[in-house]
């Protein structure tokens, strides 16, 4: 049966990368429906039947589970929901399988919302916070010097490659902006390369590039993003 293809809603993120690349590791068919985090397109009635959370990315997948679509959003759920369909990336093995979530929910609970207010207050934020700055750039350092420890004498994070290292690749490779100096760990440089050669990786990067713009130059996509309140 020939697969049909995966609604993929996204923008180019971190957090929509990691999808796009799941996506393309996997070889799975997607139909791009681009959502414009910077003109307010999360906040459409339509996106949020899929994505309460006005956040992407989201995917909707017309042959789901008994052959009924499904949509899932949050993109550390989407990762385990294609890694079971397809069997690819998310061993059954019960040991590795606890190896891959326990990297899965660091990089969901710490290495993207620290990193991601290391952006915000480094590079967008309307006022000058000294503190705020060296809270999150500190803790980003500590992030990353958690992941150098653990990719010390291993090639990935957990036993394999697997979704855990997709959900970290899109955010680690971000270091310059997140006023890191790669060079201080070098496990983490040697993995970065690792990832950035697989084609899959380059293709998942890559989805729609040219739609990213820069947020600290964009006063409307920042009231946007950054006012948002209860709707």
């Amino acid at each position: 049966m020939t697969q049909r293809p995966i609604e993929l809603h996204y923008w180019p993120t971190p957090n929509g990368w990691k999808v796009s690349i799941m996506l393309e590791e996997c070889g799975l068919p997607y139909d791009l429906k681009l959502v414009n985090i910077g003109a307010g397109e999360q906040f459409k009635p339509e996106f949020l039947q899929i994505a309460p959370n006005n956040r992407m990315p989201a995917i909707v997948d017309p042959d789901g589970p008994g052959g009924a679509p499904i949509s899932v959003f949050e993109s550390g759920a989407i990762l385990m929901y294609l890694g079971r369909k397809t069997g690819k990336f998310y061993p059954a093995d019960e040991r590795k399988r606890v190896a891959v979530e326990e990297w899965l929910m660091w990089q969901m609970g710490g290495f993207g919302p620290m990193l991601g207010q290391n952006h915000h207050f480094n590079l967008y934020a309307p006022e000058d916070l000294p503190y705020a700055k060296k809270r999150y750039t500190d803790e980003t350092h500590r992030l990353y010097g958690v992941l150098n420890k653990r990719l010390e004498g291993r090639a990935f994070v957990a036993d394999d490659y697997s979704i855990a290292d997709m959900a970290i690749v899109g955010w680690a490779t971000l270091w310059e902006r997140q006023k890191m100096d790669i060079a201080e760990f070098p496990n983490v440089k040697r993995w970065l390369d690792t990832m950035l050669a697989r084609p899959a990786v380059e293709k998942g990067l890559a989805v729609a590039r040219e739609a990213r713009s820069n947020i600290a130059t964009d006063n409307n996509a920042q009231k946007v993003l950054f006012g948002q309140r209860a709707r």
